[in-house]
């Protein structure tokens, strides 16, 4: 096993092995070329807003529609500015605090940069 080994994307093994130019995971038997996999994770790990500009931390966003908050008794509205944004993974990939609102969490879908 080479230093440089990932695990297994599909199981999670650390056990996985080099044969030829693919790895190879002994626990689940699951075959893949590293270099495809550091590609594709570069590419997924990319937050992109409503209009394809990359997303970063800190970065500010406007709200581009209004967004109904369960228990809240009105909506976002839309033109709402958001600073100093936090990136995360998951559907609501967006954490930030909205005045009037407190901590929030987004979908990038819904915002552009500002």
């Amino acid at each position: 096993m080479s230093d440089d080994a990932t695990p297994c994307p599909k199981c999670k093994s650390p056990y996985a092995y080099e044969a030829d130019s693919l790895m190879v995971c002994p626990e689940c038997n699951y075959e893949w070329n590293p270099a495809e996999i550091a590609e594709a994770l570069s590419t997924d790990n990319v937050i992109k807003d409503s209009n394809g500009a990359i997303l970063q931390d800190g970065d500010t966003v406007v709200i581009i529609k209004d967004l109904p908050v369960k228990g809240a008794p009105k909506a976002i509205k839309a033109g709402t500015k958001v600073k100093n944004i936090r990136l995360k993974d998951g559907d609501h990939n967006i954490d930030c605090k909205i005045d009037g609102f407190g901590a929030m969490a987004l979908k990038s879908e819904f915002v552009r940069k500002g």
